[in-house]
């Protein structure tokens, strides 16, 4: 592929997904507060909420990456924002025809996370395909400040468009830019599969990828780390706009505004993290991205009156930064240091350990939240969130100034054969 050709197609697919993000970001304010203002939701049903909509990374997550690495990228993309589309669509067909509950925005927020885990695992093995090995880094970083911009303007487009709509007609423009991703997404080059004369067993592959990432000294304990992240976000997903509406009662135009704050932390992460990581290294970029996200958890749900809100908004820019600095870094190096015929498999091994905390965070979180209020819980889950860097701290990592360091001491990896 000419590089003017692979450029095209980075673009096609960066279009694709921030058009589908901006409608993800909306609907993250539409489904939450329809629950809250339209269903009365409890504390309880916030939280199956946000965990139904990752739940599937601990269902599927491991087979996604098997399942990927033998289907056609554009394909299993096209064919997850067609399903994501038709679920969300169906909230507010439901709502108008008088049979919208909570159970329906539980199976949708299900669905919609099976379709989101395919789509995923697809993305991130999509990309290193159309990218140099030296662009990499700049190029997750783009995507990464993409995303950051999308969570800062899509929530607060979210509560203007839910107070001038209502909660559930604004869920149509969720619906409609996956359609819009599919569109653009059709256009991508189909990637062939080479297949083998015949697959080894899925469990096989699966147990192949398993091992690369848990065995390894830097990529084990960098999931690790994630993991304890995203169990505290589960917690935050649940609960954030519940602790704004219920115990802070601000409106829904401020509750968008404030949830959008993240997107300026992680807009700033994304931007800075190829110049914290040349500065620092990555490694120890990675510990001090841990920390500084502990401080922000930290800060979220501090202050009363007024000043809840300065802190919660402080407090969301600073844990998004880390966050995003971790993210950008860890996947990164998962992309370079991984052979091609696992990389599928490495991440799908990593999003289902990391990405399957957010639900068992939000259902505990939910659980906690009755007897104890939300802010309460969310302090508790800040103190959990010191596992994180800790788990850097304890491991190889400390040694390291940057990730690759490790690769070099260990000499050039025998190639993996799929299914040995």
């Amino acid at each position: 592929m000419h590089v003017d050709e692979r450029a095209g197609v980075f673009w096609r697919w960066w279009t694709a997904g921030t058009t589908s993000l901006v409608g993800s970001a909306v609907g993250a304010v539409a489904l939450p507060l329809t629950a809250l203002t339209v269903l009365d939701a409890s504390a309880w049903q916030m939280g199956l909420i946000a965990s139904a909509s990752y739940v599937a990374w601990i269902v599927i997550g491991l087979p996604a990456g098997v399942i990927v690495q033998r289907l056609p990228l554009r394909g299993t993309q096209v064919g997850a924002d067609l399903a994501r589309a038709l679920a969300v669509a169906s909230i507010p067909l439901a709502w108008w025809w008088g049979q919208l509950t909570v159970t329906h925005l539980v199976v949708t927020a299900l669905v919609v996370s099976f379709a989101n885990v395919l789509f995923d695992v697809a993305n991130s093995t999509f990309l290193p395909s159309i990218v140099e090995r030296e662009q990499l880094q700049s190029r997750n970083s783009l995507t990464s400040a993409t995303h950051a911009a999308t969570l800062l303007s899509g929530p607060s487009l979210g509560g203007l468009a839910v107070q001038a709509l209502g909660a559930v007609p604004t869920l149509l423009v969720d619906s409609a830019s996956y359609l819009v991703s599919a569109a653009l997404l059709r256009t991508l080059p189909a990637r062939r599969v080479d297949a083998p004369a015949q697959w080894p067993p899925v469990g096989e592959l699966i147990r192949e990828g398993w091992r690369y990432v848990a065995y390894h000294p830097v990529m084990g304990p960098c999931m690790g780390a994630a993991t304890a992240m995203n169990f505290v976000c589960g917690a935050q997903f649940a609960l954030h706009p519940l602790y704004l509406v219920r115990e802070l009662h601000a409106p829904a135009g401020l509750v968008g505004v404030l949830l959008a704050v993240e997107g300026v932390g992680a807009l700033v992460g994304a931007a800075l993290t190829t110049r914290i990581t040349t500065r620092l290294g990555s490694a120890r970029a990675l510990v001090a991205a841990g920390f500084t996200t502990v401080a922000g958890a930290f800060l979220i749900p501090g202050g009363t009156g007024w000043p809840a809100y300065v802190a919660f908004a402080a407090g969301s820019i600073v844990f998004s930064l880390g966050t995003v600095v971790l993210s950008v870094t860890t996947r990164t190096y998962r992309q370079i240091a991984s052979p091609p015929e696992l990389l599928s498999r490495v991440m799908a091994t990593v999003r289902f350990v990391s990405w399957g905390a957010i639900p068992v965070g939000g259902l505990v979180a939910g659980a906690l939240a009755g007897p104890l209020g939300a802010r309460a819980t969310l302090f508790v889950f800040a103190a959990t969130l010191i596992c994180a860097p800790l788990m850097l701290v304890l491991s190889p990592v400390r040694h390291l100034r940057d990730l690759s360091d490790h690769d070099r001491d260990e000499g050039p990896r025998p190639a993996v054969i799929i299914g040995r």
